[in-house]
């Protein structure tokens, strides 16, 4: 089984000062940059996703500004693609599955922002096109919600999403166990 890694979202906009500051971002990249330099020295393929919002008028992740570039904690070397997207999904509209084909991928890693939207996204879209999908669930991070009046703290959040990943769509496991799994 060959298996890629893709790195979705963590741009400058979800760090602390940026536009959409998320809960648990810096933890995230951490242990994102762990599976960087995991599949670097493994000689996997990796695929950087980075969302762009097609107008100014958006509240983060604006084109051409600092907000939306990839965070330097995370950021792709020269021979690494960066997948450009401006869905929620890192596969609509976008040469991701492409380039996971070209590298003749079966196997999906992911990590990255927000567990509730893009990492949601990305990894029910992956498990539908047939790749059998791994979440680093503490190289994610996401943000306090509400929802009629219930303010729904990021930590469970994120655990909600996990869970649901977890029950049908990937195996949900820590940075560690996953480094721990492949060695």
């Amino acid at each position: 089984m060959k298996t890629a890694l893709v790195v979705v979202d963590l741009q400058n906009d979800y760090f602390k000062g940026g536009n959409w500051e998320l809960v648990g971002t810096e933890q995230a990249a951490e242990n994102a940059s762990k599976l960087l330099k995991y599949a670097r020295n493994n000689e996997m393929p990796i695929i950087h996703v980075r969302h762009e919002f097609p107008t100014d008028d958006a509240p983060f992740f604006k084109p051409n500004t600092k907000g939306a570039e990839i965070h330097s904690s995370v950021k792709n070397l020269d021979s690494e693609p960066v997948v450009l997207k401006h869905q929620i999904n890192s596969f609509r509209e976008t040469n991701l599955k492409e380039l996971l084909d070209l590298n003749e991928v079966d196997s999906i890693l992911i990590c990255g922002a927000m567990s509730h939207m893009c990492i949601d996204g990305v990894t029910r879209a992956a498990n539908d096109f047939g790749y059998k999908c791994t979440v680093a669930h503490d190289a994610c991070a996401t943000l306090d919600l509400e929802f009629n009046g219930v303010k729904v703290p990021a930590k469970q959040v994120h655990a909600a999403f996990m869970a649901a990943l977890k029950f049908a769509y990937a195996d949900v496991l820590t940075t560690a166990e996953i480094i721990e799994l492949k060695n």
